[in-house]
């Protein structure tokens, strides 16, 4: 068989989901400007090389220790509904029904948490999720994190799940907006690259990839 796999955030949706949700919590005052500032000052370093989002995802996780898992999952559904759910992608709706008709097996594989991505899958009608995978204990996050959908580990990811199902990733595509995903995109037969980041804009000229800018 062959896949499509589709990152999350600027792809399948338009905009950081990180960044709706720091900015939904202070909105409703569970946030203050130092976690806005926080979270500002990570994304800045991001754009600029100096820090990548595995490291930006350990020290999100490592904020939620404690915290009762059952609670946080019924307030990222809130957060989805008011805030994820507007800005998900038409063109990326699009391309999800194309490459269904088309016989392809859908995937999400995305280095944020089930809680945010399995409500787009369920919009989108995505049976699978490959993500990043918290640890509970005693029904509580423990700040850490038990795998990492990241980089190489979304290549381990996607095989494993290749393996399980039966999928050839060669005759598969990947769609992703970041050049961290450069592993998996170098993985798929089929690279396709939507509303990139100035590196892999600049990565994507130089392999001949396509990009295409999805609203």
């Amino acid at each position: 068989m062959k896949a499509a796999l589709f990152d999350m955030d600027r792809t399948l949706v338009r905009v950081n989901t990180g960044r709706l949700y720091v900015r939904w919590r202070f909105s409703r005052r569970e946030a203050g400007w130092r976690d806005v500032a926080r979270f500002a000052r990570w994304m800045a370093q991001y754009t600029f090389g100096v820090i990548d989002p595995a490291e930006i995802t350990t020290k999100a996780i490592r904020t939620l220790e404690g915290v009762n898992e059952a609670r946080f999952a019924a307030e990222i559904e809130e957060w989805w509904r008011d805030q994820v759910w507007p800005e998900i992608s038409r063109d990326a709706r699009s391309e999800v029904e194309r490459c269904r008709r088309d016989g392809f097996v859908l995937a999400i594989l995305t280095a944020s948490t089930r809680y945010a991505t399995q409500p787009l899958a369920r919009e989108l009608g995505i049976d699978h999720v490959l993500c990043t995978e918290l640890e509970v204990k005693k029904g509580r996050f423990t700040g850490e994190c038990e795998r990492l959908c990241y980089g190489k580990g979304k290549v381990e990811r996607a095989e494993q799940w290749a393996r399980d199902l039966d999928v050839d990733l060669e005759r598969s595509r990947f769609y992703s907006d970041s050049v961290s995903d450069r592993p998996m995109l170098e993985r798929v037969g089929d690279a396709r690259i939507v509303n990139p980041d100035p590196r892999l804009r600049w990565l994507a000229a130089r392999r001949g990839w396509p990009v295409v800018r999805w609203r």
